[in-house]
């Protein structure tokens, strides 16, 4: 039961007598109504034409919203799944790269090898030539390094030490500086700035070191 515009009640009721229920689907029951209000009210027809058209409005847009959120959902699933597969084929090339590196180095390697054997078959007698195999295979090996970008760690004898890349092994008599390095025990090696193996080395005790600006006696 309604209200016209004069205060008289009006009640709207469907085919079937009953009265009408707000909470109905106004989309299925709008155009009748909206006629059977005209009837009593036709500025509330209007705006009852109003409300349905804008209810009819956002169920279209709620519609597209939801097209839209599963169209973004389905790309996102493409996206992450690309992505993964992407993961996958770096992986496995990196593999690849490093599994090619390694074989390339083994096989140059191979030739030292040889070399070495070549050395140690000469007769035992014959020193000078065991010597020059072994030099040989040294000179093979370094080119190797060399090609990898490997540089031998060997400071002079008065350089600063540097405990990223020497290692102290003992203090020792020494005529250069004290603390500096007095002499190389076993040299280190380094590829693309990172050090592989620091050199060992000995470090001055300073005890032979008069220092710069001394008087003679």
């Amino acid at each position: 039961m309604t209200d016209d515009a004069d205060g008289v009640e009006v009640e709207i009721e469907d085919e079937d007598g009953a009265a009408d229920d707000p909470a109905e689907d106004v989309e299925a029951e709008g155009p009748t109504l909206v006629e059977r209000v005209a009837e009593y009210d036709e500025d509330l027809a209007e705006e009852v034409a109003d409300v349905v058209s804008d209810r009819n409005e956002l169920a279209e847009d709620v519609e597209d919203l939801e097209a839209e959120v599963e169209d973004l959902t389905e790309r996102l699933q493409r996206v992450q799944a690309d992505f993964q597969n992407y993961k996958k084929r770096a992986k496995r090339k990196q593999e690849e790269t490093e599994e090619r590196a390694t074989e390339d180095l083994v096989t140059r390697l191979l030739d030292v090898r040889d070399n070495m054997t070549r050395a140690l078959s000469e007769e035992a007698g014959d020193t000078e030539s065991l010597r020059e195999g072994v030099e040989m295979t040294k000179r093979e090996l370094d080119r190797v390094f060399e090609d990898e970008g490997v540089e031998e760690i060997a400071p002079e004898p008065g350089t600063e030490t540097d405990p990223h890349r020497h290692e102290v092994m003992l203090q020792v008599e020494s005529d250069e500086p004290e603390g500096t390095v007095a002499e190389v025990y076993r040299p280190g090696y380094e590829m693309g700035g990172k050090v592989l193996r620091a050199a060992q080395v000995t470090v001055s005790d300073g005890s032979g070191h008069d220092g710069e600006g001394g008087e003679d006696e």
